[in-house]
């Protein structure tokens, strides 16, 4: 089964005067259908000429700012292929604890 990786926004810090969101708190979670992984962030963002109003302000908007902010394409592909390193881990273990006279 293909991996799903899912973007979030868990809260957003803001000025109240104006609405200008400076910073954004995500998430990204990997799942193949048997295990998961995932990951937290936050990132800052530069005031914008044109800003866009609080109230206007959708979950995908802000995951597109996040994506820009982190470096783009090649980051988002890096952060997922970590998640996915993290999924292989755990469908094929190359570390495990134990003792061989314990069965």
């Amino acid at each position: 089964m293909a991996t799903n990786f899912v973007w979030g926004i868990n809260t957003l810090e803001r000025e109240t005067d104006d609405g200008f969101v400076f910073t954004a708190h995500y998430t990204v979670n990997a799942d193949d259908g048997t295990y998961t992984s995932g990951a937290y962030g936050s990132i800052g963002f530069q005031r914008p000429d044109n800003l866009v109003p609080y109230s206007d302000l959708t979950e995908d908007t802000v995951i597109s700012w996040v994506k820009e902010a982190l470096g783009g394409d090649e980051k988002v592909a890096e952060i997922e292929a970590a998640l996915q390193g993290q999924l292989d881990e755990q469908h094929a273990p190359s570390k495990v604890a134990g003792v061989p006279w314990a069965s």
